[in-house]
């Protein structure tokens, strides 16, 4: 294997641990609001925030599909774009309670630190072992954000 090939394969599978990663976040967040803290809860604390319903909802499915996607591959610089803003607003909602996650209410390092991987999994695309696209979908996504 030339240097070249061992720096590429390095980089699929770095694409691939990065993508895998915040896709399981996402996912599990998603899952959490529904299974743990209950939709009708997850909307109250959204409504706490001063953020309508229909937000919560959102978020759910956001996190519940863009996870999933991310995970498997598929549209995953889409996915991944797309989580940008809702992840944005975790950043928001975590922001007055200090900078570290383990603060009251949680503080805003974890949640930066989910939109730097979503900008990276945007710019690195799925890596290796991704399902890149599904055929139904495919001729409406942007040729960009198709890897």
């Amino acid at each position: 294997m030339t240097q070249d090939t061992s720096q590429n394969t390095s980089l699929a599978l770095g694409a691939t641990l990065t993508r895998l990663s915040l896709g399981t976040i996402l996912l599990s967040h998603g899952i959490l609001k529904v299974a743990v803290f209950t939709i009708p809860g997850t909307v109250g604390y959204f409504a706490s925030l001063g953020l309508p319903a229909i937000a919560a909802y959102l978020t759910i499915f956001a996190e519940i599909v863009g996870g999933t996607a991310i995970i498997l591959g598929t549209y995953t610089r889409l996915a991944a774009l797309l989580s940008i803003p809702l992840l944005l607003g975790a950043l928001w909602a975590h922001a007055g309670n200090g900078w570290v996650f383990s603060s009251e209410g949680g503080g805003w390092e974890f949640p930066l630190l989910l939109v730097v991987l979503a900008a990276t999994v945007t710019v690195q695309g799925g890596g290796a072992f991704a399902l890149k696209k599904l055929p139904v979908v495919d001729p409406f996504i942007p040729a960009a954000l198709k890897a």
